[in-house]
């Protein structure tokens, strides 16, 4: 049975740090890029951050770009997100996400030039339940 568990998240202030967990179990890590996601109040649910299934690329959108680190133990089946500087703006239901690709070749793509592209957010998947982040002034 696929499960993912997110851990690790809590209410802070501005500047403060946090470190997110996602313990994935019935799949096999290493097979897939894995993405974390956010969801604030009233808003979709966005991909932030995305890693490479053998850790040599990783994708963060512009807002947490500096700030936020994925990374990954493929060992022991575990997904991280080190977010520092937190701000009130960071605050939601953070999730992680396989790259299920659904017939498309896996993140990382590159455009012609060479360059790395977005991951295809739609195509994530093994949803878990999330963990809470609030952030405040």
């Amino acid at each position: 049975q696929v499960q993912v568990v997110e851990s690790g998240g809590g209410s802070v202030q501005a500047g403060e740090s946090l470190r997110l967990s996602c313990t994935a179990s019935g799949f096999q890590l290493d097979e897939h890029a894995m993405g974390w996601f956010r969801q604030a109040p009233g808003r979709e649910r966005e991909g932030i951050a995305c890693i490479a299934w053998n850790s040599r690329n990783a994708y963060y959108v512009d807002s947490v770009k500096g700030r936020f680190t994925v990374s990954r133990d493929n060992d022991k089946n575990i997904l991280y997100l080190q977010m520092d500087n937190l701000q009130p703006e960071d605050s939601g239901m953070y999730y992680c996400a396989a790259d299920l690709s659904l017939g498309k070749i896996p993140w990382p793509t590159y455009y012609r030039g060479g360059s790395l592209e977005p991951p295809r957010w739609d195509q994530f998947g093994y949803w878990g339940q999330g963990t809470q982040v609030t952030v405040s002034s």
